[in-house]
Formats: structure tokens, C-alpha cells, sequence
């Protein structure tokens, strides 16, 4: 049976991690939803035009 080594719980001390800055960039999420909105918008106008000519 092998014997156990038993060291002291304090003996290695974690040092506190440096805080990263979180800065994300969401220009092309910007740019994506404009593009849909200005989509959306658009076919929502066609198709009111097209309900007076469809009857």
C-alpha cells in the first residue's frame, strides 16, 4: 500500500486574476438590423400597394 503525502492546504496561493475590460463591437449588428428594418419596410409598403390592385 502506498504511503500518502500530506501537504500543508496554504502552501500555494492563487493570485487574483487581472480584470479584463469587455468592450465588444456591435457596428455590424447595427448595420444588420437597419438592413432588415429597411427590408421589413419595404415589403410591408409593397404589399399595401399591391392590396388595392388585388382584389
Amino acid at each position: 500500500m502506498a504511503k500518502k503525502n500530506k501537504r500543508p492546504a496554504a502552501a500555494r496561493m492563487a493570485t487574483p486574476a487581472a480584470p479584463v475590460e469587455f468592450n465588444p463591437d456591435y457596428s455590424n449588428v447595427k448595420k444588420d438590423l437597419s438592413r432588415i428594418g429597411i427590408l421589413a419596410g419595404t415589403f410591408f409598403i409593397g404589399l399595401i400597394v399591391l392590396s388595392f390592385f388585388v382584389k
